[in-house]
């Protein structure tokens, strides 16, 4: 991939804070009691956070502690804040602060924290200080300052010294501690030690093997159709008695495994495509080892263009529609503009979903994304030939602390409970490698926004211009998204030049792509066509019950042709059928 060096272009977008107010005190069951609604509700908080989409680097410690330094050294806002925060301390020492958790804090669930005035107080004053550091991070919104890196290092360290973290500091902790004679600590000390062993000392989110994939997991029947060493090619077998005539293939994202498209079934997009009469395909990566450190961007664009080929054979379709979830949207774009510049139509629709191109648009990842960061980023990258799993799903923890760590920490070690089973936190937990080659390109595209520069790169030998790609197109984003925030997404519609449709869901980054329809609580939004302004677009946009997949599937039914008889068989002469679905790459260990 060749490019041109440039700086990326600002942003601005300014992290919504919680603030103080009437307490949501939340009655009903002991927080200490092992019952499913505990283990559900630490489950839904971490699935409700996981994701794996995006390559990132770490900050080293000493980096964020410099950070948090020069946050807190700002002269003027310092003493303001000091002075703010001794008043509160003494408004909450004599009982008449009103500082009270935000809605839905787990952290102050339990009945003690708003009826046993010294919890109250410990409570508050935690809120306060917490508080307090926000503001200060809110000075760094300046030019010529690092907000993004400011607010992760204070978001880490206020997470860090929450007073539940600690026995005496968590009542529920407390309660267990006594009903069960001290064995939950036993048990913590157990989990502990099992989580240092096999997970780098981070809190195990999802009990190991507690699900596997074609047992529990990925059980939509299919076949692998073909293979070769860079993924395999999923068939789905028709759930319906007619299907439509041109197909759709679902490119997920190279990071992770793809069956968070196929969890289980009622939970599954794949079952939910098959079931809306779309003849339905999935490359599914494999997970690369040092070996496949030197696969770049044109070798996944590649493999994408050769299973688009075999897709056509099997179902006698000229053309396909696409859909890629993720950075797997990033890999279709470099396809499109490839087959826009050859004046190729193999692709007939392209949908995104949760994929930023322009990555000159404000979002929290950008506190991994400063200059020397990347440098040692890129040169770790090298020497090891790929980017490890556990290396980003640290990144993307760190990200969310309250809910993908210390969530955790307090129900493994403090709780003695077993890490909850989850369909969502058992994919999150089965990550994949990332070769050097994609990785650096990767994060050449953090640093430089080479996709919105017309001629500053190259896919497949072709330069990126998105203004040449002129198919219909069908974007989402998600409202809570902590990952590529929905008007990242949004801008999609401003770089392409096709018929334009864009759809908004509720929720975050990975559960608004699990997301089947019934769910009462989900939503999504529709609109006009998409102009230069998302707040207009928002503004002016209807909400609707349900799932975004109902959305994308009414839209593309139009541009999947007429309905034929279902196909008895999978496959064709020339792609008989290898093995069934799930496959093999999916259940493969790195480089294997």
């Amino acid at each position: 991939m060749a490019t041109n060096r440039s700086d990326s272009p600002g942003g601005a977008r300014k992290r919504t804070q919680a603030t103080a107010g009437p307490a949501a005190h939340q009655p009903g069951r002991q927080a200490s009691q092992p019952d499913p609604a505990a283990a559900s509700a630490t489950a839904q908080r971490g699935a409700k956070a996981a994701a794996w989409t995006q390559p990132v680097a770490i900050p080293s410690a000493a980096a964020l502690l410099s950070t948090v330094a020069a946050t807190v050294t700002q002269s003027r806002a310092v003493a303001r804040e000091a002075s703010g925060l001794a008043r509160e301390l003494v408004r909450i020492s004599v009982g008449s602060s009103c500082v009270a958790p935000a809605r839905g804090d787990w952290r102050f669930a339990d009945p003690t924290w708003t009826e046993n005035p010294v919890y109250r107080r410990i409570g508050q004053a935690y809120l306060a200080f917490s508080g307090s550091m926000d503001r200060l991070v809110d000075e760094a919104e300046k030019p010529g300052r690092d907000p993004d890196k400011a607010r992760f290092a204070v978001t880490l360290l206020t997470s860090a010294v929450a007073p539940t973290n600690f026995l005496p500091g968590n009542p529920a902790a407390i309660k267990r501690t006594v009903e069960t004679g001290g064995g939950n600590l036993a048990r913590g000390v157990r989990n502990w030690a099992g989580d240092l062993r096999r997970n780098g000392g981070m809190p195990s989110m999802a009990g190991p093997q507690a699900l596997q994939v074609g047992r529990d997991l990925a059980l939509t029947p299919g076949a692998v159709v073909e293979r070769d060493e860079v993924a395999e090619l999923i068939q789905y077998a028709p759930a319906t008695g007619r299907v439509r005539e041109r197909p759709v293939l679902v490119v997920p994202p190279p990071i992770g495994r793809y069956y968070f498209l196929d969890l289980r079934p009622g939970r599954s997009f794949i079952e939910y495509s098959l079931g809306r009469g779309l003849q339905t395909f999935l490359l599914s990566w494999r997970n690369p080892g040092k070996e496949q450190g030197d696969w770049d961007l044109d070798t996944y664009a590649a493999r994408v263009l050769r299973a688009i080929d075999a897709i056509r054979d099997i179902t006698g379709s000229a053309d396909v529609n696409t859909i890629g979830f993720c950075a797997g949207g990033i890999i279709t774009t470099g396809v499109l503009n490839h087959l826009a510049a050859a004046r190729d139509a193999r692709i007939r629709s392209a949908s995104f979903a949760v994929t930023m191109l322009d990555f000159g648009q404000r979002a929290p990842i950008q506190a991994f994304s400063n200059a020397r960061l990347l440098s040692f980023a890129r040169a770790r990258s090298r020497r090891a030939g790929v980017i490890a799993a556990r290396d980003m799903g640290a990144a993307f923890t760190l990200m969310r602390p309250n809910d993908l760590i210390w969530n955790y920490w307090v129900n493994n070690y403090l709780l003695g409970h077993k890490p909850p089973v989850f369909d969502v936190l058992s994919w999150n937990a089965d990550g994949t490698n990332l070769p050097a080659a994609l990785h650096l390109q990767f994060l050449h595209l953090f640093q430089t926004n080479a996709l919105c520069r017309p001629g500053a790169m190259k896919v497949l030998d072709s330069p990126v211009d998105l203004s040449t790609i002129t198919v219909p197109t069908f974007a989402t984003g998600a409202i809570t998204d902590h990952l590529t925030p929905w008007k990242g997404c949004y801008r999609t519609t401003q770089l392409l030049s096709g018929p334009m449709t864009f759809v908004l869901s509720n929720s975050g980054h990975i559960q608004s792509l699990v997301n089947p329809p019934g769910n009462p609580k989900a939503s999504y939004y529709t609109g006009q066509q998409p102009r230069h302004d998302a707040d207009q677009w928002l503004a002016t946009a209807t909400k609707h019950t349900g799932s975004w997949w109902e959305a994308w599937a009414d839209w593309i039914i139009p541009h999947s042709g007429a309905e034929r008889a279902a196909p008895r068989t999978l496959g064709s002469p020339a792609f008989e059928p290898m093995t069934e679905a799930p496959g093999d790459y999916v259940r493969r260990a790195s480089g294997r």
